[in-house]
């Protein structure tokens, strides 16, 4: 009997020493846990070509530094803002500076831009025609129709000479802005991301790039494109973005660097000749 009680009081301590063990690597595992998501960066983005730029040309980049970047992908122009503003994410990288700029006056949110990445020249494109010089009067224009990329494709238009735009108008243009329309060209207002589905019903579409590229068309194909050096390029950078005060942050200045790095450059100029321009 007092065998058996000097052999219990022996495990006593082992046990409370395998206790004391156990509650070190718990607290262990929570501390490595914290320090991973501390270097974890979450950025929101349209598959093509934002998804696929941080993805195969960024992610490696910071994961040098030691900073995993997941990115959650959405084909929605609203819900990656709403996810920034509320926190879901760290930031986001699937629009131009002045579709921000619009977003945060119509939805009072706190959004801000770190840096301008990338211009996405719109496009003019046709089934039916192998030059703008065979444009027949009357012809069908599919145009987007949403602000913003209403006036950029009216710009276009006007920079290939097809048409004139009120000066005044800008990037602000619409098609009551038209001052001279010589061929009496028909525009068809529709959405963005449908033009290059109704590009056989048309005669000539105006399609970002982003969609062009989504769709499988041949960039160069294009009949003509925005100038990378005008108007359009200067006010539709495409850019990294992130709530207010969270500009400085240690990992979205890595992100930062990572997408106006070299790599990144020659990423876009291997992967998206003239449809994805850098414009840092």
């Amino acid at each position: 009997m007092e065998n058996a009680k000097r052999n219990l009081n022996l495990k006593l301590p082992i046990v409370a020493l395998a206790g004391v063990l156990l509650a070190l690597t718990l607290a262990l595992t929570a501390c490595s846990s914290a320090g991973s998501e501390e270097n974890k960066v979450t950025v929101a983005a349209s598959p093509t070509p934002h998804a696929q730029i941080l993805n195969e040309a960024v992610a490696p980049i910071l994961e040098e530094e030691g900073i995993t970047l997941e990115v959650v992908e959405f084909n929605d122009y609203v819900l990656p803002n709403t996810a920034t503003e509320e926190g879901d994410v760290d930031a986001n990288y699937f629009q131009h500076i002045t579709y921000l700029n619009q977003f945060n006056e119509d939805r009072g949110t706190h959004l801000t831009d770190v840096v301008a990445v990338h211009f996405e020249p719109l496009g003019l494109y046709s089934d039916k025609l192998d030059s703008l010089a065979d444009l027949p009067d009357g012809a069908k224009i599919a145009v987007p129709n949403d602000p913003t990329n209403e006036a950029r494709a009216l710009l276009l238009l006007e920079q290939e000479g097809l048409i004139e735009v009120d000066d005044a108008a800008g990037i602000n243009a619409t098609e009551l802005d038209v001052t001279s329309n010589p061929k009496n060209l028909e525009f068809i207002p529709t959405e963005a991301a449908n033009i290059p589905n109704v590009l056989p019903d048309v005669d000539l579409a105006a399609i970002n790039g982003n969609y062009a590229i989504g769709a499988g068309l041949d960039t160069n194909a294009a009949l003509a494109v925005e100038e990378t050096s005008g108007l359009a390029a200067q006010n539709y950078a495409n850019v990294l973005v992130v709530k207010e005060g969270n500009e400085n942050n240690e990992n979205i200045q890595a992100l930062a660097k990572a997408l106006t790095s070299d790599q990144v450059r020659a990423y876009l100029e291997e992967n998206y000749p003239g449809a994805v321009v850098a414009v840092f």
